[in-house]
């Protein structure tokens, strides 16, 4: 693995510029993205989560964007608007801390297209967007879609999986024929792969284990209570363990909201997101999260893909999820970066089998906890 990013054959700015975010020696993925995206070639990226997806595409963007040209030149597909957003601003830091002037804009549902056209006509560089939205604009013809060169779609195996898979494929039909795809995500299996290969020519695979990973840096844990104490138990937990931020996720919309409220009576600063919150609402919950004026927050799934905040310590699940991919995307939202983390499943007995499930797909240990005490103590 390279150890130095003057190694990429990279701008001496755009280094210059990682060294501004602290970033000296480039991850397991970049060292093998970089090079390859910047010879052209698609590509297939698998990688843990926290491992540095993100700088692995867009180093490599920052170095083929012809800022000489006033043009849309890359198109970066993701799956929320709060992942849209995360990348927009990477974008921005990166161009400001290495003085290159890429430009960027974000493409989004719920959001007033007429003021996206007319953002869309000063030609920014770079598009990051929700497939659907990017549509829309490109069958307007308001997306010149004939100057775009680089498509990357991050989170690819849930845009490709669901039911953005043909949006995804309306773009891509309408892109140029010369034209690098580039696909990234922590999971990508053979249906993604399979769904994506009429798009790509000989695309390089490239993954930093053999299989699906989860971060090593995760610990990950589980107490067993009855369903109806669930609730007190998580509050008790988090005395335990006294995160420096949290992610608690619950899979009923319904009670998302009702668990913040009850964080919230018990003098717990805690925010809550999840797809029918409105944009606004979502985005002060995580504008509060991020600052550290709620130190939790409530989540369905929808912050299980792409969430960056290197402070969340410690990941809570009042319930687990449906997969054993979306366990990995959710306990991946902590330990970012050379950070660790915490992951803890506050369970019933019946859901016990998902733990040797995941135990057995991700090669990984459960830790059985008892609260004694007010602390959270090994079971004996």
């Amino acid at each position: 693995m390279d150890t130095s990013f003057e190694n990429f054959k990279l701008q001496l700015n755009i280094i210059k510029g990682l060294e501004k975010q602290g970033i000296t020696v480039p991850t397991e993925i970049q060292s093998l993205t970089i090079p390859a995206l910047l010879s052209g070639k698609d590509i297939i990226a698998e990688s843990h989560t926290g491992s540095g997806k993100t700088l692995a595409f867009l180093a490599p963007l920052f170095e083929k964007i012809n800022t000489g040209k006033k043009e849309m030149q890359a198109i970066i597909l993701a799956p929320t608007h709060e992942l849209v957003m995360q990348i927009n601003t990477q974008i921005t830091l990166l161009a400001k801390n290495s003085e290159i002037p890429v430009t960027s804009t974000t493409i989004m549902g719920e959001v007033n297209i007429e003021r996206q056209i007319k953002k869309l006509r000063e030609k920014p560089h770079i598009l990051v967007g929700t497939p659907g939205r990017i549509l829309d604009l490109i069958k307007k013809k308001k997306i010149s879609h004939q100057t775009i060169h680089t498509i990357i779609i991050d989170e690819a195996d849930h845009l490709l999986e669901r039911n953005e898979s043909s949006t995804i494929k309306a773009i891509l039909h309408s892109a140029p024929i010369q034209r690098q795809l580039c696909i990234f995500s922590a999971t990508i299996n053979k249906k993604t792969s399979d769904i994506i290969a009429p798009f790509m020519t000989e695309p390089l695979v490239l993954k930093t284990a053999p299989k699906t990973a989860l971060n090593p840096n995760i610990t990950h844990m589980y107490i067993v209570v009855d369903k109806r104490d669930k609730f007190d138990t998580l509050r008790k937990v988090m005395l335990a363990v006294n995160p420096v931020r949290a992610l608690i996720f619950v899979s009923q919309l319904n009670e998302i909201e009702l668990v913040m409220e009850k964080l919230n009576y018990h003098k717990i600063a805690a925010a809550s997101i999840c797809g029918t919150t409105s944009k606004e609402d979502r985005k002060t919950a995580l504008t509060n999260f991020r600052s550290g004026k709620t130190k939790y927050l409530v989540s369905s799934d929808l912050s299980a893909r792409g969430l960056d905040v290197p402070e969340i310590t410690h990941i809570f699940h009042l319930d687990f999820p449906n997969t054993a991919n979306d366990y990995l995307h959710r306990a991946g939202r902590t330990a970012r970066g050379n950070f660790s983390g915490t992951s803890i499943g506050i369970i019933t007995q019946s859901e016990l089998a998902a733990i040797r499930i995941y135990e057995r797909e991700f090669s990984i240990k459960f830790e059985p906890k008892k609260l004694s005490k007010g602390n959270l103590e090994p079971l004996s």
